[in-house]
C-alpha cells in the first residue's frame, strides 16, 4: 500500500525554519531550532498510534484515560546529520530506543557509502522513524532504510526537515510503503547535489565544521 507524504505547514515549524534557513543564524541557534523542529514534527508523525483504554486512580476519584498501546519505537539518525534531530525526537519519546546509520557521499558519484550500521537488538518489535535533516537525491535515505527493513521492523518512517522534489520522488519509488514527513519542500538540486535554496550543509552548521 502506498504510504503519506506530509509537508508540515504548522506556523511553529514554519518559523522556526525561516529562522534556521538565515545564512546568519549560529552554530548554536542552528542545534537547538533543528531539535525544536524534529520534537515538533514527532509530535505530529505520531498522531497515529494506538490507544487503549486505562483507569487511572486520581486524589478526586477514577478517571477513564487512554494510553499508547504497547507500540515501541526506535528513532535511527542517518549520521551525522540525522544526529542533530534525536534530542529533540528523545523529548517527547524518552523510552524510544536509538540506532545508529553511518553513511557518507562519493562527491564524485554523489552515491552513498555505508560505514556503519548499529540498531536495537528488538528492532523487529519496534516501529522505526528515520531521521535526517536533508532529503536530497534520495540516495541516503533509500540505503539507511534498506538497511533497516533487512531486519524486519513493524514499520519505517522517514522524517526530515528539507526535501528536494529529486530526492522526494526518489524515495517514494524505492520505498513506497514509507511515510515520509518533511518541514519543508524545496525547488531543485544544483549542479552538485545540494538543496536550492536549502540551508546550506546541516551537519556543518550542527556541529560548527563550515
Amino acid at each position: 500500500m502506498e504510504r503519506k507524504i506530509i509537508i508540515m505547514d504548522h506556523p511553529l515549524i514554519q518559523h522556526k525554519l525561516s529562522i534556521l534557513r538565515n545564512v546568519e543564524t549560529s552554530t548554536k541557534d542552528f542545534r537547538e531550532l533543528v531539535n525544536e523542529i524534529a520534537m515538533l514534527m514527532i509530535y505530529d508523525a505520531t498522531r497515529d498510534l494506538p490507544l487503549q483504554d486505562k483507569e487511572v486512580q486520581t486524589p478526586c476519584g477514577v478517571a477513564h484515560c487512554k494510553k499508547i498501546s504497547g507500540r515501541k519505537l526506535a528513532f535511527v539518525p542517518i549520521l551525522r546529520a540525522g544526529l542533530g534531530m534525536v534530542e529533540g525526537a528523545l523529548m517527547l519519546v524518552p523510552s524510544a530506543r536509538v540506532g545508529h546509520i553511518g553513511l557518507y557521499r562519493d562527491e564524485s558519484t554523489l552515491e552513498p557509502v555505508e560505514y556503519y550500521c548499529k540498531l536495537p537488538k528488538d528492532i523487529e518489535q519496534r516501529d522505526v522513524f528515520v531521521l535526517d535533516p536533508m532529503l536530497a537525491t534520495g540516495g541516503s535515505a533509500i540505503d539507511a532504510i534498506n538497511q533497516i527493513k533487512k531486519r524486519t521492523p513493524r514499520s519505517v518512517k522517514f522524517m526530515c526537515i528539507i526535501a528536494a522534489p529529486e530526492g522526494l520522488e526518489a524515495l517514494k519509488k524505492a520505498h513506497p510503503d514509507v511515510d515520509i514527513f518533511a518541514a519543508g519542500l524545496d525547488d531543485h538540486l544544483n549542479e552538485n547535489g545540494y538543496i536550492v535554496p536549502g540551508l546550506g550543509d546541516a551537519g556543518d552548521r550542527i556541529f560548527g565544521t563550515k
